[in-house]
């Protein structure tokens, strides 16, 4: 049997592609706090953002279809644009071993491109986490309705669906949170949803995990959930995990 150099040991190969402009802040955010381990994304149609994008990689979606002005919050132009960007979407994902696809639901881009994306993520062979926020109430009916469609196309095509619900951040934040703010804490828990997951595989920890391990536990899993909890003292542990069941960010959920 042959003796490795730590240096020499083979990591997972990681991904994280925002998708639109909600996926596309959420990765500018992970960017800004340095989340190690992973590599960057971001996919959209519209040019000026992407252009803006701190990824090391972008895709433009649908270059023909939307002449780079984005989807016009139309789920439909957002699927026609990634299915006419396939084999972009595929040289990016071909290799890796992980794909978060991230991305705000209620939109044209997200909405529509990201189940795409992750199908197309999948089908390379690669674990496939979806990562999505709900709209908050006040961004209108018609983005709640579209996001609850982009969700079960979603589900359908990733391994694992982690969905963040906007307006529970609210009790969070507190109801009189700027619009800013409650976005900004959006992308926050988009991020430690991420950081979570990948901490797990790219930081040393007392607990041994590797990617054979998140693969057997994640793989055609369906829905996941996620809940936080932070404590400090002799019964942190405990305190911890019962914040961690009980959060804000478990919708309609009994544990």
């Amino acid at each position: 049997m042959a003796l490795l150099e730590f240096d020499e040991l083979s990591h997972a190969k990681i991904l994280v592609i925002g998708v639109g402009g909600g996926g596309g802040n959420a990765v500018n955010t992970m960017i800004a706090s340095n989340l190690d381990g992973v590599e960057f994304v971001a996919a959209n149609t519209d040019l000026q953002a992407l252009e803006a994008n701190m990824a090391s990689q972008k895709i433009q979606l649908g270059d023909h279809l939307t002449k780079g002005l984005g989807a016009g919050a139309n789920p439909d132009i957002g699927r026609k644009a990634a299915e006419e960007s396939v084999q972009l979407i595929a040289d990016v994902v071909s290799g890796a071993d992980m794909v978060f696809v991230t991305a705000g639901m209620g939109g044209g881009t997200g909405t529509g491109a990201a189940p795409e994306i992750a199908r197309i993520a999948r089908e390379s062979g690669a674990l496939t986490v979806g990562v999505v926020t709900k709209p908050f109430s006040f961004e209108g009916r018609r983005r709640c309705k579209q996001a609850e469609k982009g969700i079960k196309a979603m589900e359908e095509a990733v391994d694992t669906l982690i969905i963040i619900p906007n307006n529970r951040l609210l009790q969070v934040c507190g109801h009189n949170v700027s619009m800013m703010d409650a976005f900004k804490k959006a992308d926050e828990v988009l991020l430690n949803a991420v950081q979570g997951i990948s901490d797990l595989m790219t930081v040393p920890g007392l607990i041994n995990v590797d990617f054979a391990d998140v693969r057997t536990i994640m793989s055609n899993q369906g829905r996941a959930l996620m809940g936080s909890g932070v404590a400090a003292g002799s019964h942190r542990a405990a305190e911890a995990a019962a914040q961690a069941i009980s959060s804000p960010l478990l919708e309609d959920v009994s544990i």
